[in-house]
C-alpha cells in the first residue's frame, strides 16, 4: 500500500503542470546533502516539521529519514496540513501515516500538547518551502518550533530552500504589535527578501522569540544558490499557489483578500486572474467554483467576474507591486467600503497606513516614498543574516 506521503507526491506534481519546474542543476537545497545532517541525528531521536514541499529528489524526506535508519517518532503540519490540500485557515487534523505508523500532529492553531510533544525528542528538523511574504504562514510555524525547541533545551536543524521572491525586497515593515497576527508576525518587510534558513537566523539574532531567548540552532545552507536566481518550486506549496506565475503574483495579489475581489480561488488560475461581478473591472470573464483546497474561502463564488488575467504576464520580471490595488480601487468608487475586512488588509499590510494613504487618493510613487526610510534600516538589518549573495 502507497504511504499518505507518496500518495500526497503524486498529488502535487500531477497538480504542478502547467508549467515545468525550473531548477538549475547547480542548486542543491539543504535537503539533499545528506551527509551535512544525518551525522547530527545518529542516535537522536528526531521530529519533523514538514508537508509535501519536504523533497530529497523525487522522494519525500520522511521517506529518506527512515531510509537512513533515522529514529523518526512525530512529524508536525502547518497550515494546509501535511499534504498541502488543506482550505486556508481550515483545521488541520492529526493523522497517521498508512505505511510507517509516524504520527502526524498540527502545530496549525493552538495545540496544548505541543511541549510534552517536543520534549519527547531531541531534535527538531524544520523544512518547509516559503514563498517570501510576511503573510505566507509557514515562517510563523517555524518561530513556533524554535520557540518550542528553545523552551525545552532541543536542537532546531533547519534545512534551508531557495526563495523564489528573493530578488526583492518591498513593502512596508510591520512595526506595531497591534498588527501582528499569523500573517504578520515578523518585523520584517512585507516582501522580506530572506530563505527560511536566514530568517531563522534572524529570529535568533534579533531576539524575537519570548524573553529574548535563543535556540540551538543549525542551518544548512543550500548550494550554489544567491538570491538573484530564477527558482521554480518543484512541489507546489499550497493549493492556491500552483504555478511559478501565482507564487510570483501572490505578492502584489494577496492585499485583495482584506476585500472582495476575486484573486482566482475556486478556479484553475488563483493568484493569476482578478475580478469582480462588474463589467467596470474589465473584459475577461471568470466564475470562481470550487477546487480541493479552495472550498471554504472563495470569494465570489458562483459569480460572474469581470476584470484582468494575468496569466500571460512575465513572471520571471514580475515583482510586487501596488498597480492592481490602485486600478481596481479606483474603478470600484467605493472608498472606505472597497476595503471589506479592514482589520484583515491592516494585518496583511502590517499596518493602517497603506489603507489610509489609498483612500486619501495617494499615488504609488507617494506611497513608496513613505516607507523607503523603514525599508532601508530593514534591509541593513538583513544583509547581517544572508547566507547567499543577494541580488543587490
Amino acid at each position: 500500500m502507497l504511504s499518505v506521503f507518496s500518495i500526497a507526491i503524486s498529488f502535487v506534481f500531477s497538480m504542478f503542470t502547467a508549467i515545468p519546474a525550473v531548477v538549475p542543476d547547480s542548486i542543491t537545497p539543504g535537503a539533499d546533502q545528506l551527509e551535512e545532517y544525518l551525522p547530527l541525528l545518529k542516535g537522536k531521536k528526531v521530529g519533523l516539521m514538514g508537508n509535501q514541499t519536504s523533497i530529497v529528489g523525487d522522494k519525500h524526506l520522511v521517506d529518506v529519514l527512515f531510509e537512513n535508519d533515522v529514529d523518526l517518532r512525530f512529524a508536525f503540519a502547518p497550515e494546509h496540513g501535511f499534504r498541502g490540500d488543506i482550505e486556508r485557515g481550515e483545521s488541520v487534523r492529526n493523522d497517521v501515516d498508512e505505511k510507517t505508523g509516524l504520527t502526524l500532529h498540527s502545530l496549525y492553531g493552538t495545540n496544548e500538547k505541543a511541549d510534552s510533544i517536543v520534549n519527547s525528542v531531541d531534535v527538531m528538523i524544520f523544512d518547509l518551502q516559503d514563498v517570501g511574504a510576511r503573510f505566507y504562514t509557514y515562517v510563523v510555524s517555524m518561530h513556533q518550533i524554535m520557540q518550542l525547541c528553545a523552551d525545552n533545551g532541543k536542537k532546531v536543524i533547519v534545512l534551508d530552500r531557495p526563495n523564489p521572491n528573493g530578488d526583492q525586497v518591498d513593502g512596508p515593515v510591520r512595526k506595531d504589535d497591534k498588527f501582528k497576527s499569523n500573517v504578520s508576525y515578523h518585523k520584517v518587510a512585507m516582501i522580506h527578501g530572506l530563505t527560511v534558513g536566514e530568517l531563522a537566523k534572524m529570529i535568533n539574532g534579533e531576539g524575537w522569540l519570548e524573553n529574548g531567548v535563543q535556540c540551538d540552532l543549525a542551518v544548512i545552507p543550500v548550494k550554489n544558490y544567491d538570491h538573484s536566481m530564477k527558482y521554480e518550486l518543484p512541489v507546489i506549496p499550497s493549493p492556491s499557489l500552483p504555478n511559478y506565475t501565482s507564487v510570483r503574483l501572490y505578492m502584489s495579489l494577496c492585499l485583495f483578500e482584506g476585500t472582495n475581489i476575486s484573486v482566482g480561488r475556486g478556479t484553475d488560475w488563483p493568484f493569476q486572474v482578478i475580478g469582480y461581478p462588474d463589467p467596470v473591472f474589465g473584459k475577461f470573464t471568470f466564475v470562481p467554483g470550487v477546487r480541493p483546497g479552495m472550498a471554504a474561502h472563495v470569494e465570489q463564488q458562483g459569480e460572474l467576474c469581470y476584470g484582468l488575467d494575468l496569466r500571460g504576464v512575465d513572471a520571471v520580471s514580475e515583482k510586487f507591486t501596488l498597480k492592481y490595488l490602485l486600478d481596481f480601487y479606483k474603478k470600484s468608487g467605493l472608498k472606505e467600503k472597497f476595503f471589506a475586512r479592514p482589520d484583515f488588509f491592516d494585518k496583511l499590510a502590517g499596518t493602517d497606513k497603506l489603507r489610509k494613504q489609498i483612500i486619501a487618493g495617494m499615488n504609488e510613487k507617494e506611497i513608496r516614498d513613505s516607507w523607503k526610510d523603514e525599508l532601508t534600516a530593514y534591509k541593513i538589518m538583513r544583509k547581517k543574516y544572508l547566507l547567499y549573495p543577494d541580488f543587490e
